[in-house]
């Protein structure tokens, strides 16, 4: 009963600046003299203090938080948050000149973390995925989605996704995995991409949909990686079983992934270094986010950057991520990455913001549960020790969080 009644009494964060984030707001949706009010893990009131509805006091939780920010919870919207091992031996052959191709001859590249991956058990992948995760959390992170895509067969993709949603139990964070098998071709495959694709498109997408594993489906289009028409097999497969589709696209040439996705009314495209108008003003037309993934960009030397004005005309939303990997970005801070986004990419201090909570729920198909301060939502909310938004974007190595509430708490 005691419980009960705790829960039909409100939450409430006052004597705060709010940065709503809402849909249709001006910049940030900036509330001076702010409050929150929640109820059973949701937002019921955002705004002036002044205009809180007087039975939501009465009896609430009340929480000074004395002038400091409250934007939404950030969102990492694109991660391969689970996977085992790491591959520093091979940054390091790098420096010291090796080229891509010896790096692999020695063993090294996304072979050595399907190996890794296989070898390590649910258990110990939860293990290891844990710190990456804490470090999102400590940043205000209360959204993160995970990728499959180092197993590159059925049990080990599956033996992923399930460790992917262990994560979820073992820490107040909501997880969202994506299936990404056709993120490689194996070393058992011979060389035969359309043969792993049909397996991709089949059996595997058969099982882990059946099993509930994933929540969509992702790929990677590129040269090295799968044609558009082999995946447009895979998102055949999905759109068939009900999955939303996300897409590796335009990282290191354009084949028209963005244009592909935008096709098949994808969540998002991500990378995106090479697209061009076409694939713009499609994705724009589709409502598909631009995921863009700074990280990637700095760590493997990229110096194509992604058409951050091309999307900005068209009026494509554009989410940010960390992309966390072992190979090719292995980030693991979501405000450094809004820096690198601002630095490389010339992207606006509000365009940052909204790229790790309203633009990155957008990408993962919850825009009506999170990402922005209205009410309906989750209250995922993170409090910040800072005098202006521009401070999130502007420093480097430097957390700020005061506080993160995960649901209410």
């Amino acid at each position: 009963m005691a419980e009960e009644q705790s829960a039909a009494l409100a939450k409430v964060w006052r004597n705060a600046r709010l940065a709503t984030l809402a849909e249709g707001s001006a910049g940030l949706g900036v509330v001076e003299k702010g409050a929150i009010a929640a109820r059973g893990g949701r937002i019921v009131f955002a705004g002036p203090e002044a205009e809180i509805p007087s039975d939501l006091r009465k009896g609430a939780e009340t929480i000074d938080c004395q002038g400091r920010w409250i934007t939404p919870g950030l969102i990492d919207c694109h991660t391969h948050l689970v996977h085992a091992g790491n591959r520093a031996n091979e940054f390091e052959m790098r420096l010291a000149g090796a080229t891509y191709e010896e790096v692999a001859r020695a063993g090294g590249g996304i072979v050595s973390s399907v190996k890794a991956l296989r070898a390590a058990s649910e258990a110990e992948l939860v293990a290891q995925t844990l710190p990456r995760l804490d470090a999102l959390i400590a940043e205000g992170v209360t959204t993160v989605e995970v990728k499959s895509g180092y197993g590159l067969d059925h049990a080990n993709e599956a033996k992923s996704l399930r460790a992917a949603r262990q994560l979820a139990e073992l820490r107040p964070v909501t997880v969202r995995t994506t299936f990404l098998g056709a993120h490689a071709l194996p070393p058992e495959a011979n060389g035969d991409k359309d043969a792993y694709i049909g397996l991709v498109a089949g059996e595997m997408l058969d099982k882990i949909a059946a099993e509930g594993l994933a929540d969509a489906v992702d790929g990677f289009c590129e040269g090295i990686a799968f044609s558009p028409e082999q995946m447009a097999k895979v998102f055949d497969a999905a759109t068939a079983r009900g999955l939303p589709v996300k897409l590796h696209a335009d990282q290191l040439s354009n084949l028209g992934g963005a244009a592909l996705a935008a096709s098949y009314g994808a969540l998002s495209a991500d990378h995106l270094e090479y697209t061009d108008q076409a694939g713009a003003a499609a994705m724009a037309r589709a409502g598909t986010v631009a995921v863009i993934l700074p990280g990637a960009f700095y760590f493997i030397r990229e110096t194509k950057k992604p058409p951050v004005d091309l999307f900005r005309k068209h009026g494509v939303k554009m989410a940010i991520a960390t992309d966390n990997n072992p190979g090719t970005s292995p980030l693991t801070s979501l405000l450094l990455t809004m820096n690198m986004a601002a630095t490389l990419f010339a992207m606006t201090v509000d365009e940052c913001i909204a790229g790790v909570t309203r633009e990155a729920a957008r990408a993962l198909g919850l825009q009506a549960e999170s990402g922005t301060l209205e009410a309906g939502k989750w209250a995922d909310l993170a409090i910040w020790n800072i005098e202006s938004p521009a401070e999130l974007v502007y420093r480097m190595g430097f957390n700020p969080l005061h506080a993160r509430i995960w649901r209410g708490k």
